[in-house]
């Protein structure tokens, strides 16, 4: 059986108290073990968006790369909720498209990220029409992740069509 929407984003919940562990370490450690992490954020915007990238972006992705595999089975929240990510076969996937699967699914928060850079580092240029087509996909992807993990019969958002995955109910914690 299909998880649904509500118990997807159960589970992401779940997995987002992880990640906010993560960011409230990468906080203290960048004030009180490391202040020079702070000034990454303020060199460029290219070196912001790099920062960010390899400090929060990518070991969060790794993260759902892994336990979203064969390699892990569940991630946390997923194990919670009792819910897994099968392929067409109904077996776990692969690393390699949980790779795929992933970064179609974090597409718009990191577009989110780079929208936040290029507004930081604009000063006194002008908004061009690339930076709302960028800024307005954001809304866009999200709308379309959601809308179809509601209302498609297969419960798959656009990624997981993409990826050719599914999120079903597991029959283990």
């Amino acid at each position: 059986m299909y998880a649904g929407f509500w118990l997807r984003l159960k589970a992401f919940a779940f997995d987002y108290l992880l990640i906010f562990g993560y960011m409230m370490v990468l906080l203290i450690f960048s004030i009180f073990l490391m202040p020079s992490i702070q000034g990454w954020f303020q060199v460029s915007q290219l070196t912001a968006q790099l920062a960010g990238f390899f400090l929060l972006t990518l070991p969060i992705s790794l993260y759902f790369i892994f336990a979203d595999s064969r390699i892990g089975k569940q991630s946390f929240g997923k194990r919670r909720t009792a819910i897994r990510v099968v392929d067409e076969n109904n077996r776990s996937i692969s690393a390699v498209r949980a790779v795929f699967r992933t970064v179609l699914k974090f597409l718009p928060w990191e577009l989110s990220h780079f929208m936040a850079y290029r507004m930081i580092y604009l000063g006194t240029e002008e908004i061009l029409l690339v930076d709302y087509l960028v800024g307005g996909s954001v809304y866009l992807l999200i709308f379309f992740y959601i809308s179809m993990a509601i209302f498609t019969k297969s419960k798959q958002s656009v990624y997981d069509r993409l990826t050719k995955t599914y999120v079903i109910k597991s029959n283990f914690l």
